[in-house]
């Protein structure tokens, strides 16, 4: 009977045991849970931090948005000398109606920044400087009054369009990539204004301001120099 006994307070032990291990298991697990959940909540919070701060790509594309507007405002001011320094009339207005055009330009730069929560910024735009002092000398290379100035000043605007498309249309693929797609919306308005530009100006040179050029003499110069005399 002793034994019988002993037998099956064993038995019952062992059943207690083994009733009572699938909650410990289950503790256990949720234990584990936690944890992974735990150390999962802190990528993810590292992750969150990592994308506040910017992209090296993101501070180029603030850096050259800094540029484009110090070149822009720069331009207001050449424009104003480059349509007092042209001779044709349709030449003088296409310089008067780009200079209003930039000023806008410089405007939609200022939203641009205000899209990105940036305050608006100049930073000195090296290739700008250049393209208008080139303009300024060639120019002065040329005689007052001449289609052939006309033609010179043509070319250095043209100069000057091709490097704002090439710079605006960085720009809205810079601006795409980063998901800026406001900012690349009103740039790209921009990019379209400058293409403009340029193919009116190729227009001008085209219909009227080479053919005359072409048909100025060589004593055109001595006889504007008597003149200024």
């Amino acid at each position: 009977m002793k034994t019988t006994s002993s037998t099956t307070i064993k038995s019952n032990n062992t059943k207690n045991t083994k009733a009572t291990n699938p909650r410990g298991k289950a503790a256990t697990n949720a234990s584990r849970s936690a944890a992974t959940n735990g150390t999962k909540k802190a990528a993810s919070a590292k992750t969150g931090s990592e994308q506040e701060s910017p992209s090296l790509l993101d501070k180029l594309f603030v850096s050259l948005l800094k540029e484009t507007y110090w070149a822009e405002k720069h331009l207001v001011k050449a424009l104003q000398t480059m349509q007092s320094q042209a001779t044709t009339e349709s030449l003088q207005d296409a310089f008067e109606d780009h200079m209003y055009v930039t000023q806008k330009h410089v405007s939609r730069l200022e939203k641009a920044f205000g899209m990105m929560e940036q305050e608006p910024e100049e930073k000195k735009c090296i290739a700008m400087e250049a393209l208008t002092t080139e303009a300024e000398q060639i120019v002065a290379e040329t005689e007052d009054g001449t289609m052939t100035r006309d033609a010179a000043l043509i070319i250095a605007a043209q100069k000057v369009e091709h490097y704002e498309i090439a710079t605006y249309g960085s720009l809205v693929q810079l601006a795409r990539t980063l998901g800026y797609d406001n900012v690349a919306g009103i740039l790209e308005k921009t990019l379209w204004e400058e293409e403009e530009t340029d193919l009116l100006l190729t227009d001008i040179a085209e219909s009227e301001v080479n053919p005359l050029a072409d048909d100025e003499p060589q004593e055109m110069t001595a006889e504007l120099e008597m003149a200024e005399l």
